[in-house]
């Protein structure tokens, strides 16, 4: 049973709900009909409610709404700050190929780089070399909308990166390297027609075959001393990575048998990461100067102090060994020393002289050019190039003019003794004969059983 109440306030004390008020009764209507349903089911129906003790308040309570007046207001932050903090789109890598006859430059002007980027870039320490780049090889950039070179990567090799990022207005150059995995490789062979014949019969690459006639090229002219039948041995290094082959790496020990004589080579680095060759003994494998300062096709002119001159048609002194080579051939300095003469010398032509210490001079004459930035009075080391091969002054056909003097006095350049190197410093003496002693062991053991099949395999051919 349900019963009615009229309540009505007396005209003097009605109050106009406030707009909070009313917000609050929009807002939630739910807790009023609860609150009249609540009345209407505990009213009794006898019982008569005075008009003075009715309290109607203005706003129903409700504890949800300390909450809502508690929370902070929900403001949408300013345009320009939504736009600041927008990330900024990544810029992508291109991938810029090297065709033939391409240099950085080139690529740098194809792509609207600037030269300017190109000179820091280049000129920055380690960024000398990016200027020998390779048909085939990608170079990859990161360029802003004014194309400037921001970011390069450029892979040197398999297991090296360069990588160059902007700093201002310079360039920082790294080298991120992975380190291969080096496995041991045994190699042996016997010479029928040549050394790199047998050198790529034997599993070596050209790179392993030059460094092996490197290493003895102060003991045994390749040119002139290898006959039919003369051996090799050698134990080397071969890199991968993620297990597939990159590359070869050094000769860690070899022997070479030539016309009867035997020499053996064995590998060491010092402390500050030298490398060097040494006899079992621990003499050094180089000389104080290279056998031959080119590579030459052949020895045109022999050391003759009776010679016709070829183009003068008179007797004069030939006082060298003429190497012909094709023009442009590099010619490295045969030792270490300073450059006395650098310069045009009758008929000689284009002509340096070296002196070795006080003992020691050496010529090289009919230079077609000079090494760049080459000066008299500048010291220079064994093996560096100084010159290129040439026809200046009075000569038939292209080829270095060598000649080599001791003392003042002229002497054959193919038979005149060499003086050595000095020998392993006494310091790292006692680690080389042990690291010596294991590496000439594997080669014992390899050498008899290898060198008697390949000769028994050429026997039968």
């Amino acid at each position: 049973m349900f019963m009615r109440f009229d309540i009505q306030l007396p005209p003097e004390t009605e109050v106009a709900p406030t707009p909070e008020a009313t917000q609050t009764r929009l807002e939630l209507p739910r807790v009023h009909t609860e609150a009249a349903a609540i009345i209407d089911a505990t009213a009794q129906p006898e019982q008569e409610i005075p008009r003075s003790a009715m309290k109607v308040p203005a706003v129903v309570d409700h504890p949800l709404e300390d909450e809502f007046a508690r929370a902070a207001p929900i403001t949408e932050p300013p345009a320009d700050e939504l736009l600041s903090a927008a990330p900024e789109p990544e810029l992508l890598w291109e991938v810029l190929e090297v065709r033939r006859g391409d240099s950085l430059s080139a690529l740098f002007s194809r792509s609207d780089l600037s030269a300017g980027d190109l000179h820091r870039l280049t000129q920055a320490d380690g960024g000398e070399a990016l200027r020998r780049i390779h048909p085939g090889d990608e170079v990859h950039i990161r360029a802003d909308d004014e194309r400037r070179l921001l970011a390069l990567r450029y892979k040197l090799r398999e297991d090296a990166t360069l990588i160059a990022e902007r700093a201002d207005q310079t360039f920082s150059v790294t080298l991120e390297e992975t380190p291969p995995e080096v496995a041991t490789k045994e190699a042996v062979g016997t010479i029928s027609t040549s050394l790199f014949i047998a050198g790529r019969n034997a599993g070596l690459d050209d790179r392993l075959i030059m460094e092996l006639a490197g290493i003895f090229g102060w003991d045994i002219d390749f040119a002139l001393d290898i006959r039919s039948g003369d051996r090799f041995a050698v134990l080397y290094e071969e890199l991968y990575l993620d297990g597939e082959y990159i590359r070869s790496g050094n000769i860690l020990a070899a022997e070479f048998v030539s016309r009867g004589r035997n020499f053996r080579a064995v590998r060491h680095v010092d402390s500050d990461g030298h490398a060097s060759y040494y006899s079992p003994e621990g003499r050094s494998m180089r000389k104080a100067f290279l056998r031959s300062p080119v590579d030459f096709h052949r020895i045109s002119s022999h050391f003759n102090p009776n010679r016709l001159h070829p183009v003068l048609g008179t007797n004069r002194p030939h006082r060298g060994v003429d190497y012909a080579a094709p023009t442009g051939t590099p010619v490295r300095a045969a030792g270490d020393g300073r450059i006395v003469h650098l310069g045009r010398h009758g008929g000689y032509g284009n002509t340096i002289i070296i002196q070795h210490g006080s003992g020691y001079r050496t010529l090289y004459a009919h230079l077609s050019r000079y090494a760049r930035s080459l000066k008299s009075g500048q010291r220079v080391r064994q093996g560096q190039v100084i010159g290129h091969v040439g026809m200046s002054g009075l000569a038939t056909g292209p080829h270095l003019h060598y000649e080599f003097l001791v003392d003042g006095k002229h002497r054959d350049p193919v038979r005149v003794k060499l003086p050595d190197a000095d020998p392993i410093p006494e310091r790292y003496r006692d680690s080389f004969l042990a690291e010596a002693d294991s590496l000439l062991t594997r080669l014992d053991r390899l050498q008899p059983t290898e060198f008697a099949l390949r000769d028994d395999d050429q026997a039968s051919r």
